[in-house]
Formats: structure tokens, sequence, C-alpha cells
């Protein structure tokens, strides 16, 4: 079962009827006989599972206002065949200040980086590769949370922090949080060592600023395969890893997939 996704498994004819909620951040788990869903503008892909209905991962932006919207599911020739009514709650993310010093701050993508780095989180590939329960790249705590809005030397970016970070030592291996193909193994100069795994029907996650990478591109890897090593390069402060999860081509919250992380104190 996928951890506080929320189950939307209703007979079409009772859709208008179902309502539930889902913070920012956070992903909705859509499942019916429909072939897309939709949300606003965004609009996803429903995939066949074996021996149940279609399934679809509706990602929710931290920036989405809070309020009631309404899931409209369509069948495979774009008609309608019913809503899900839905309400998006304030997540209540806080903010983070980080040192950045004039070197971290004068840092540009390589050429390709960031193009190579969007192609990943808005790959939706036929097969489904994850497999549930996910588990967690490294057994370590966490020290900077998804969706902390981000300062910089006490300056507001703009940004929101779109993964988690674990206080991990240099060297540490790092583990396949679940079975996909790796399409991004680079020393990058932002992002550092960097690996992205497509697990295949809109899910990817990326683990970065690593010192060592342990798999090259095209790599099929299982739950817990060693994809590289710790390390402090690209835009850090220190040894640690910043692992993301991709639904879609959104960012969504990693502590929804693997709860019980603790927070380092």
């Amino acid at each position: 079962m996928l951890p506080r996704c929320f189950v939307l498994g209703i007979a079409l004819a009772l859709l208008a009827e179902a309502q539930t909620q889902v913070k920012q951040g956070e992903v909705l788990r859509v499942t019916s006989g429909g072939s897309t869903a939709q949300v606003l503008e965004k609009t996803i892909r429903l995939f066949p599972q074996p021996g149940s209905r279609n399934l679809g991962l509706m990602p929710i932006s931290v920036t989405q206002a809070p309020g009631k919207y309404t899931v409209i599911v369509r069948d495979s020739h774009g008609s309608k065949v019913g809503d899900i009514p839905i309400e998006v709650v304030d997540a209540r993310y806080p903010r983070q200040n980080i040192a950045a010093s004039k070197a971290m701050k004068s840092l540009t993508p390589l050429p390709g980086e960031m193009e190579a780095v969007r192609a990943l989180n808005n790959t939706v590939s036929e097969k489904r590769m994850w497999v549930e329960p996910f588990q967690t790249p490294t057994s370590d705590c966490m020290n900077s949370l998804f969706g902390v809005m981000r300062y910089h030397n006490g300056k507001p970016t703009g940004n929101f922090h779109r993964g988690v970070d674990l206080r991990s030592p240099m060297g540490r291996p790092v583990h396949a949080i679940s079975p996909g193909i790796v399409r991004i193994s680079q020393m990058f100069r932002l992002h550092g060592g960097m690996i992205g795994i497509d697990h295949g029907q809109g899910m990817a996650s990326t683990y970065l600023h690593m010192s060592k990478l342990a798999v090259p591109e095209g790599t099929v890897v299982k739950a817990g395969d060693v994809v590289g090593y710790v390390g402090a390069t690209g835009f850090a402060t220190g040894p640690h890893l910043h692992w993301g999860l991709y639904v879609n081509g959104v960012p969504v919250n990693p502590s929804q997939w693997i709860p019980g992380v603790p927070r380092c104190q």
C-alpha cells in the first residue's frame, strides 16, 4: 500500500460523490477505468495495472493554493466519465536559511545540465518499475525537509527545497529507493555528482552532491543497489545527500512515500 497516498478506487458512477484531501506537495493516487485525469492545467495518464483498474499519480504542487478543486477523469476518446472533488490543504512548510558562500552563489550549471534534469523529471515511461515499499537511500536523519522556503544568507530566494537532505557522512553508500533505469549519471557543476533514476509511469528519483558515481547511464537497478557515494559537490555547504522524488514532472514530498525517517536533533 502506498503510504499516505489517497486511493480513489471508486466506480465511475460514484465518482461525483468521492471527496478527499491532499496536502500541498503530496500525491493523489487515482484509480479508475479512465485513461487520463486532470486538475486545472495538469493532466496525467492512467496506466493499466495487473489485476486492477488503471492507476495515475496526480502531483499537487507546493505552490498550489489551498482550496477545493475537481479532478476530471476522461476515457481514451477524451470524453468525460466523472468528477472527483478534492481539497488541497495548506502544508505550512517552514522557512530555512542557508549560509551560502560566494563560491556557491557563483555556481552556474554546465551546458545541458538543467535540460537533462528537466527531461528526466518529465519522463513518463510505459512500464511501471517502481515497487512498494520504497526504502531510504541512506539510514541517516533529515536535516532539511522538503518544501521549506529557502533563504540564502537571510535573503529570500523565492525557491523552495525540492527534496530531502539527509545528514550523511562523506563516502557513505547511496542506495536506489526502488527499481528503475539510470537515466542520469553525471558530475554536474550545480547538482554535483548526480544519479537520476526513471522508475516508470511518471516516477523519477534524484540523488545529488555525491563524491563518486557507481553506475553508468542505462543501468537497470534494483531497490537497494548502490548508485553512488555521499559527497559535497555542487551547491553544497558540506557532506550530505539531497534526494528528490518527481511525479509527472512535479517535485513531491519523499516523506509521503517513506514515512518515519527521523528529523535530526
